[in-house]
């Protein structure tokens, strides 16, 4: 009889991170009939599919040959030049050369992990903060220190005090309706975080998928706009939510020597993104409003919003509590103490609903009544039948 050796073990880190509940949750609810606000998920009736087919036609019109062939790790040439273009408009200088294009805004910041981290660093979150970038760092070997927040965000003063009691590398940050809570960083705080990364020695992340859905209230511009963040800010941004997150195509601005080394750490993962998608992305944009676009998508999630918000009074505990998210894609909602929206999971799946809870998106000790809804993928009915089950199923 043929004996065999164990093959070697896993990675430690490959062991170490856990899978993503949102990702399991998504699955779980794919069955008909499911009202889920779980997945942060764009409407999809609302994606310009129209538009897109003739952008990609264009691209195999104009420059087949080119679209199917290898192409620089940076980006192509006309993407870039859009991508800066629309940088610039909102408030922040950016020349092509400033950006590269990645697979994904979740790739730039592997990226950036990559470049900025070794195993032990510390880098400082929001509390709570996206999940997929908890297990970003957990795979990157780092130890994630949560800052204190507020209904506004991120403390400053308390930030200040963790740079200088933990050294970290660097602060990841989503400023502008944060995943998963909706929240927006006021302007203030935005200049204080900038100057305390240069007056104490930081990098900053600044995650900013959401930024352009905007349904009321006036832009605040980037953390990577304000005095102190010009050299030590990384970007990131998505044509997930404008476009549609099937192309896969986010990008990275950041300072030369980061972005430097963020291209070669792209060489060893994938050699480049997708150049058929780029090109006709880049077609897209040349040919289509987006802001007319945006303003469909806009006027769509404000009243899938608004219907959330007027429907949570009656599906909610007593004693419940939630914000209201001026953009975005997020509410974000606590029960009363007693109760833990993990274990009512499954009393709402039973009754075809959904959500997320909140305790995954915790850094260290979780909030268990704390959960997340998404309110983009179901028409204003959808959603108030939705919150009728939930109702029922959290009686």
């Amino acid at each position: 009889m043929r004996r065999t050796a164990t093959p070697p073990a896993f990675a430690a880190r490959a062991t170490s991170v856990a899978s993503s509940p949102v990702r399991e949750i998504l699955a779980l609810t794919e069955r008909p009939g499911v009202i889920s606000f779980a997945g942060g998920l764009p409407a999809p009736e609302l994606f310009d599919a129209e538009g897109l087919r003739a952008a990609y036609d264009a691209a195999f019109t104009d420059c087949a040959a080119r679209a199917l062939q290898y192409s620089t790790t940076e980006g192509a040439p006309e993407l870039r030049t859009a991508v800066a273009a629309r940088a610039t408009g909102r408030g922040l200088p950016t020349s092509p050369d400033d950006i590269l294009i990645t697979t994904g805004s979740q790739q730039a910041l592997t990226l950036i992990a990559a470049t900025l981290l070794e195993p032990g660093d510390t880098v400082l979150v929001e509390n709570p903060t996206y999940l997929a970038a908890l297990q970003c760092f957990g795979l990157a070997g780092a130890r994630v220190v949560p800052v204190p927040c507020d209904e506004d965000g991120l403390d400053p003063a308390a930030l200040e005090d963790l740079v200088l009691r933990e050294r970290p590398k660097m602060l990841y940050t989503i400023p502008t309706f944060q995943n998963p809570t909706g929240r927006t960083l006021p302007a203030a705080r935005r200049r204080a975080v900038a100057e305390t990364a240069a007056r104490l020695g930081l990098w900053l992340v600044e995650d900013d998928p959401y930024g352009e859905l905007r349904y009321e209230g006036e832009h605040v511009p980037w953390i990577a706009a304000h005095p102190g963040a010009e050299d030590r800010t990384a970007l990131l941004g998505s044509f997930s939510k404008v476009m549609a997150p099937g192309l896969r195509l986010g990008w990275l601005r950041a300072p030369a020597s980061l972005r430097r080394a963020a291209v070669t750490a792209k060489q060893a993962a994938d050699l480049h993104t997708s150049t058929v998608d780029q090109i006709a992305a880049a077609r897209y944009l040349a040919a289509t409003d987006l802001t007319t676009h945006l303003t469909t998508v806009r006027t769509a999630y404000r009243a899938r919003r608004d219907a959330l918000l007027a429907g949570l009074p009656n599906a909610l505990p007593e004693g419940s509590t939630w914000n209201r998210p001026e953009g975005g894609m997020f509410l974000w909602a606590r029960l009363p103490a007693d109760r833990d929206a993990t274990a009512l999971l499954k009393h709402a799946v039973a009754h075809d609903v959904a959500y997320v809870p909140g305790a995954p998106f915790f850094a260290t000790t979780p909030d268990h009544s704390t959960l997340r809804l998404s309110f983009t993928t179901h028409t204003p009915e959808e959603i108030a039948e939705g919150l009728h089950r939930l109702r029922t199923a959290l009686a």
